[in-house]
C-alpha cells in the first residue's frame, strides 16, 4: 500500500547534492552548487508538480522570509515564466503555517505562526479534513522535514538531485531515522544531469 494511512497527504520538497546535502559547506545560505540547475526545465516542472494538489504550505521562519520576500514580486510579474508565476501565486494565496520561536505574529497574509512540536502540529493539520482540504506541502524546510521523517509522518517526497558533490553542508538523511520503504512514483532527467524524483511512502 502506498500513500498515507488516512487524512491529508503530507508532502515535502527539497533539493540535494549527490552527497545528500541540502546546502553547501558555507552554511545555510550556500546554494552555489545548486544555482545552475534550479531554473532548468526539469526543476521548473518539479516546482509545478509540488503545489498543484496542496492547499497548505508549511515553512520555517527563515524560508518564509526568503520565499515570500522573493516570490511575492514574481506573482505580479507578467513577464515571468508561467510555471514560476503559478507557484508564486499559489504561495502568496494559500494557507501558510510558519514555525518560529521568535515571531509573535505572521507579517504575511493568510499565514499563522506556530512554535509547538513539529510532528504534533503537522499531525493536527493532517487530521483536519474539513472541506476536503488538499495536501500539506513542507516547502523546502529541512528543519521541519527532518523531524517528520523521524516521526514517519511524510507520505511523499519530491526530491531534486543535482550532479554536484559539495563536500560539506547539512544532510537530510541522518543516522537514527526509522527504516522505511518508498516507491518511485515519477522521475525526470534534465539536460545537465539533474534528476527530479517523486517518492511515495509504502505502508
Amino acid at each position: 500500500m502506498s500513500g498515507n494511512t488516512g487524512g491529508r497527504l503530507v508532502t515535502a520538497n527539497l533539493g540535494l547534492s549527490l552527497d545528500g546535502r541540502y546546502h553547501g559547506p558555507g552554511g545555510a545560505h550556500d546554494f552555489a552548487a545548486f544555482a545552475p540547475y534550479v531554473t532548468s526545465e526539469v526543476a521548473r516542472d518539479q516546482m509545478t508538480r509540488i503545489w498543484q494538489t496542496a492547499t497548505t504550505a508549511v515553512l520555517g521562519r527563515v524560508n518564509a522570509e526568503g520565499f515570500l520576500g522573493y516570490w511575492s514580486s514574481v506573482a505580479a510579474d507578467e513577464s515571468a515564466d508561467a510555471r514560476d508565476r503559478g507557484y508564486a501565486r499559489w504561495l502568496v494565496d494559500t494557507e501558510k503555517v510558519v514555525f518560529s520561536t521568535t515571531l509573535a505574529a505572521a507579517p504575511w497574509e493568510r499565514a499563522r505562526v506556530v512554535s509547538g512540536s513539529v510532528p504534533e502540529v503537522v499531525a493536527g493539520l493532517k487530521a483536519d479534513t474539513a472541506d476536503g482540504a488538499g495536501d500539506i506541502l513542507v516547502n523546502s524546510s529541512a528543519s521541519i522535514i527532518k523531524p517528520l521523517l523521524a516521526a514517519d509522518l511524510l507520505d511523499r517526497l519530491y526530491l531534486m538531485v543535482f550532479p554536484e558533490i559539495t563536500g560539506g553542508g547539512g544532510r537530510l538523511f541522518e543516522d537514527g531515522l526509522p527504516g522505511t520503504r518508498w516507491r518511485l512514483a515519477a522521475q525526470e532527467r534534465g539536460e545537465s544531469g539533474e534528476l527530479a524524483m517523486v517518492y511515495d511512502r509504502v505502508r
